[in-house]
């Protein structure tokens, strides 16, 4: 199973924009699935995918002054924004490169070095 965390504490604000101050207009977003299962270091399979999102601020119903925003707010924001299937396009990709992790199609090898041993994961 992978668990998503989805980080849009960082933001681009117009100064003044509708009578209000700091008003968020586009978000960068970083999206981090871990998976529950380790590598052979012990350490859970991770992936990321990163991006930008802009927001419809032409018609704020509910301002929240930027002071008071949380990242669980600017998250919806953008997920809203995006629309649920690119939310879970998202999603899906950091799911198919942590299984491409866990379960390589490819591996780089040198001539001449040996070939690392399969864990049997």
């Amino acid at each position: 199973m992978v668990t998503y965390e989805w980080d849009c504490k960082t933001v681009d604000a117009y100064p003044q924009e509708g009578g209000n101050t700091d008003v968020v207009y586009n978000v960068h977003w970083i999206v981090t699935g871990v998976s529950d299962i380790l590598d052979p270091q012990g350490n859970p399979y991770s992936a990321r995918n990163i991006g930008t999102q802009i927001l419809n601020v032409s018609d704020i119903p509910n301002f929240i002054p930027f002071e008071d925003l949380t990242n669980e707010e600017v998250v919806d924001w953008t997920k809203n924004a995006m629309g649920e299937e690119q939310v879970t396009a998202i999603e899906t990709n950091i799911a198919t490169s942590i299984e491409s992790l866990i379960n390589p199609t490819s591996v780089t090898l040198v001539i001449g070095e040996p070939v690392p041993e399969d864990d049997g994961e």
